[in-house]
Parts: structure tokens; C-alpha cells; sequence
């Protein structure tokens, strides 16, 4: 039976040469001269420092563009807050990987709701897609990427 999974993952690799773009564009920008300003990638997070939250902002727009331009999905970036301590200001990129729960039940919704004629199974952080015909595995895989969903969606595994 003709299977495929739904996943979310992202190239570490392309992440790390993103933040050091971001940081070597940092270098060169003028409005950044004198000023105490970087980007750190660690345990799959990006850790932005700055002086001040309108720094914050254009470090965090240098680091969309820089991930855009090695194609990393920006739908993946989840900001936290920003935490303040003395004249520093931080803030941390989390990059969402794996599907949760809510995101998994709300895809089962949506391919039940097109009525076709596959199986779909929450396995951890992927979603399991089965069927008789791999036609209806293509639909559900044109589906999903027509869908605009909070998160970029991969499908690996495809079994005949």
C-alpha cells in the first residue's frame, strides 16, 4: 500500500551559513558602527544582542533575508520575547521542527475534509498518509502545499 510522511525539518547547516551572513553583513553595515551587536546560532536557536529593541528589529529582518536567501523556510522562525539586562537587550529565534499535536490534528482535519480516500496516522512528530492509489497521495500532497500553513510541510518515504 502506497505511503508517504509529512514532516517539518530544517537544514541545520543552511541555518548556521545564514547567521554568519547575517553577522558578516552586521560587520559592514553602517548604521551597526560602534554599536554592540551580534548573532550566535546554538542548540538549533538563534540568540540575537543588541543595544536597543529597534536594533533587535533590523537584526531580525537581516536574519529573514539572510535565511531567504539560502532558502530556508522564515515560516519556521518563532520569536520569544525580549529580555533586557542592563544596556543589553537579547531575543531568541527558536526554528520550529517536527509537527505538534494542534498543527497534526488540523492537517488529518484538512484531508478528511477533501473526502479522499487515504488513511492518515499521527506518528510523533510526523503525520503518517496511506492509500490504494498513489493519485490520491499526489492530491493530498497539492493540497497541503496550496494550504497556507504556519509551518513549512516536507513529505519523505514516499513507499509504493
Amino acid at each position: 500500500m502506497p505511503s508517504f510522511d509529512v514532516v517539518s525539518e530544517l537544514n541545520n547547516v543552511d541555518v548556521k551559513h545564514a547567521v554568519d551572513n547575517a553577522n558578516r553583513e552586521l560587520s559592514t553595515r553602517f548604521d551597526f558602527r560602534g554599536v554592540e551587536a551580534s548573532f550566535e546560532f546554538k542548540d538549533d536557536n538563534v540568540i540575537m544582542t543588541a543595544e536597543g529593541d529597534f536594533q533587535l528589529q533590523q537584526l531580525q529582518d537581516m536574519l529573514r533575508n539572510s535565511c531567504a536567501k539560502r532558502n530556508v523556510d522564515t515560516r519556521a522562525m518563532q520569536v520569544k520575547d525580549i529580555q533586557r539586562s542592563g544596556k543589553m537587550h537579547k531575543q531568541t529565534i527558536e526554528f520550529k521542527q517536527g509537527i505538534d499535536q494542534e498543527l497534526a490534528k488540523r492537517l488529518v482535519k484538512l484531508i478528511k475534509d477533501k473526502k479522499l480516500k487515504v488513511q492518515t496516522s499521527i506518528q510523533g512528530d510526523k503525520l503518517r498518509v496511506t492509500g490504494k492509489k498513489r493519485d490520491d497521495l499526489q492530491a493530498v500532497m497539492a493540497m497541503l502545499k496550496a494550504e497556507d500553513l504556519p509551518q513549512p510541510l516536507q513529505f519523505n518515504n514516499f513507499r509504493d
